[in-house]
């Protein structure tokens, strides 16, 4: 970030420092019944603000906590949105209205031109590079997208972002957001986390034919786990000597989100250290200092934190979590998921819509995304109407 937009974040966070979202009535479990109940909310949310063009939110400022941006970066977060907002729906118990906003997103997706660098600095179109990929494969994975128009349609689609991907992987592997100076076409700096999220989305890229050199997904799987650290956390980013003392990033307690995509994504593709017991332990990890996430919670500043948390940690942490209990085996499942249910319902406002660092449109669509994912993963399958199944 640049040093104008920090000081700004800096002068205006005292005008909007909501409470954190640790609450004492908040549930230790949460069935899924009352899971069921919070993710419908979601849906509807989701359904009813989507615009008539197929796309959520807006490709414009809308707060002013984000001034220092250029515009081509809010185009970027709102393309990223509609990437996770397609995604959401893709995954959610189908309807007639939710398959519909479904396919209409899928379009925009495909329509809308592809996001380009906002500034010298500011590279946050790669996250439209991540997501947009990242739903274009789990699109061309469903059985109701396999026919017609449908599969040349979403290998363009993957195509599209897929440049972004290309063309921005850092020398080390990753993936990231800023570049520092010296200022380079091709940038310089990655993070652990953003690098995870489209790993296994580049190995279902090769088995569709869209990715044709491997060598893109090997250097990010190396980029992670050279980011995987002895205390079970990743580091941010890649350095020779990480940061480790006091209250550091590194650290477990500013790792807890980090640990869950880190995890997920390297387990995935046949990881032989990721065992089910680290995934277990990184799971542990994530509920036993959870705190430290309700204290980051809606903070407008990025890592003020303990453990330099960023609200924006959060949703995204819970997504890759449930991913996570996915891995395990059936029979303990649920018993996680109700544990990660209530941090997730108890942050969803009464609309429906979900966010953990400003309200701005699109972190609105992007949080409710998450949440609706992560709710959607621990619950079984909507019984079918009685009437239907005497039919």
């Amino acid at each position: 970030m640049s040093a104008r937009a920090a000081a700004t974040l800096l002068v205006l966070a005292g005008l909007a420092r909501p409470a954190a979202a640790q609450r004492l009535d908040v549930p230790r479990t949460l069935p899924p019944a009352e899971g069921r109940v919070a993710l419908v909310r979601g849906l509807d949310w989701l359904v009813a603000n989507q615009n008539e063009d197929g796309s959520w939110a807006t490709g414009a400022l809308d707060g002013i906590l984000e001034l220092g941006f250029s515009v081509e970066t809010f185009y970027s977060w709102q393309v990223a949105a509609n990437g996770l907002a397609c995604m959401a729906l893709l995954h959610s118990p189908e309807t007639p209205a939710r398959l519909r906003a479904l396919e209409r997103g899928i379009e925009w997706l495909g329509a809308t031109r592809v996001p380009q660098r906002g500034s010298d600095w500011d590279i946050d179109f790669v996250w439209a590079g991540l997501y947009g990929f990242i739903a274009a494969t789990e699109v061309a994975r469903d059985p109701r997208f396999a026919q017609g128009e449908w599969p040349a349609k979403l290998a363009k689609l993957g195509q599209h972002y897929l440049t972004i991907l290309e063309e921005n992987q850092a020398p080390a592997g990753g993936w990231g957001y800023y570049d520092d100076p010296t200022y380079s076409r091709r940038p310089k700096w990655a993070t652990s986390f953003s690098t995870a999220t489209v790993i296994p989305a580049l190995r279902e890229g090769e088995t569709l034919g869209w990715v044709s050199d491997k060598r893109l997904r090997a250097r990010a799987v190396e980029y992670v786990k050279k980011c995987a650290l002895p205390n079970g956390a990743y580091s941010y980013d890649l350095a020779p000597t990480p940061w480790l003392g006091g209250d550091s990033i590194n650290q477990v307690q500013g790792s807890l989100s980090r640990i869950q995509v880190c995890n997920w994504a390297l387990f995935s593709v046949g990881e032989p250290k990721i065992t089910p017991d680290r995934l277990r332990e990184g799971l542990e990890q994530f509920f036993e200092h959870h705190r430290f996430l309700d204290v980051a919670y809606m903070d407008p500043v990025p890592h003020e934190a303990y453990y330099f948390n960023s609200g924006y940690f959060y949703l995204f942490g819970h997504y890759y979590a449930a991913k996570v209990i996915e891995l395990l085996p059936e029979a303990e499942r649920e018993g996680w998921h109700a544990r990660l249910r209530p941090h997730l319902v108890k942050v969803m406002r009464k609309e429906g819509w979900s966010s953990d660092f400003l309200t701005s449109a699109y972190m609105q669509v992007a949080g409710t995304a998450y949440s609706v994912l992560a709710l959607d993963a621990g619950l079984p399958p909507e019984p079918e109407p009685v009437e239907q199944i005497k039919r």
